[in-house]
């Protein structure tokens, strides 16, 4: 195997083993706690600029495959794992990891020690670094590492959108069926793409959600002239504040129609809403993050991917209320409006593959538009 490089911002350096495509590439380092989903994670649009180190020690004993991809491409910046299974045991498995990862350009690296990565980025904070197949020099990588740009104040959001509007109509998966039919359509909803995920639209077509995804640019005049029933904010990457165009579309919403927000889309709400956001020290990336309901005090088990959170006293006095906090660290994970028909969740209840604690909040989006409609 070719010797490969992580250097970190700060002059941390790691030798491993190169993983997939042969060269050199750089991006926010963040770890992830999840022990499967891999093939999702590579395809979750929401990782564009970032480098993912899995902290599970085996990853990519059940490959591939065509139907799990999460977009239309896989967009992590690298991939970090402790060792890639050479075999790839499933019975829908169409390739292995290594190859996946050279089919589409991905360089990664593996071979190193992931525990103490995840540690020194759990005290140290996620920063930038570089992977490196090419280099020899780790020292002149690092001065490299020091000079890159961060996330803050980044659109990625534009890097990640559809250029033109699409309808969806793929619904649930379900054992050999593959993807089956959705019930016939009740309400008409808009989707921003800031880097969607199929599986939030097979969520929203099985509510009973004709949906159509506009580009994250997309005026609120634009929107409002299809007449939908209501409006979904996605996920995606980077820094909220970095998308005004959006945050401006969306305050021309509020109030007018239901709105539904995930993740980036939560985040966007809450700025949107006379709110701010910060960015975390090391972000929530993993599929067992704990979660309380404050409402019902139910505790959920949920999927999690984000660097940024909404700051709940700022957007307090504009009429929003926390809903869910993160039992781990007490950060703000859902949002709803004391007036209007519009509540966000910071983390994921579309999660594939799981956990699915939260796939409540697709039926709850549907009451809040069989209301309006009523």
């Amino acid at each position: 195997m070719s010797t490969a490089w992580l250097v970190l911002r700060d002059g941390r350096v790691f030798r491993g083993q190169l993983l997939g495509a042969p060269g050199e590439t750089w991006g926010e380092v963040i770890f992830n706690t999840a022990m499967s989903g891999y093939q999702e994670i590579l395809s979750d649009p929401s990782y564009r600029g970032q480098i993912v180190a899995m902290t599970y020690p085996l990853i990519g004993n059940y490959g591939i495959n065509a139907e799990d991809v999460e977009s239309r491409r896989p967009w992590v910046n690298g991939l970090i794992v402790r060792e890639c299974s050479p075999i790839a045991s499933n019975f829908r498995s169409a390739v292995g990891l290594d190859e996946y990862l050279k089919r589409h350009g991905i360089v990664g690296l593996q071979g190193i020690d992931t525990r103490a990565l995840t540690r020194h980025l759990r005290d140290h904070g996620a920063q930038d670094g570089i992977i490196s197949s090419v280099a020899r020099d780790p020292a002149e990588l690092a001065g490299r590492a020091r000079a890159l740009p961060g996330l803050v104040g980044r659109d990625l959001v534009a890097e990640v959108t559809v250029a033109e509007p699409y309808g969806w109509h793929e619904g649930g998966w379900a054992l050999s069926q593959g993807y089956v039919a959705p019930p016939p359509p009740r309400f008409r909803v808009v989707a921003y793409d800031c880097g969607i995920k199929h599986n939030i639209l097979r969520q929203l077509r099985m509510a009973g959600c004709d949906v159509t995804v506009v580009p994250a640019a997309t005026p609120a005049e634009k929107v409002l002239e299809t007449k939908p029933d209501g409006v979904f904010l996605s996920n995606g990457p980077g820094d909220p504040e970095a998308v005004p165009y959006l945050i401006a579309s969306v305050r021309g919403l509020l109030g007018r129609l239901p709105v539904f927000g995930i993740c980036l889309g939560h985040q966007i709400m809450g700025l949107a809403g006379g709110g701010s956001t910060y960015k975390l020290k090391f972000g929530h990336h993993g599929a067992n993050h704990p979660v309380k309901d404050l409402k019902t005090g139910k505790v959920e088990i949920t999927a999690q991917n984000h660097g940024f959170a909404v700051e709940p006293a700022s957007v307090a006095r504009h009429g929003w209320e926390p809903t869910h906090v993160n039992l781990n660290d007490g950060t703000c994970e859902g949002l709803a409006h004391r007036e209007w028909p519009a509540f966000s969740v910071q983390y994921h209840p579309e999660a594939s593959p799981g956990p699915h604690d939260a796939a409540y909040l697709f039926r709850r989006f549907t009451d809040l538009m069989t209301l309006k409609g009523g």
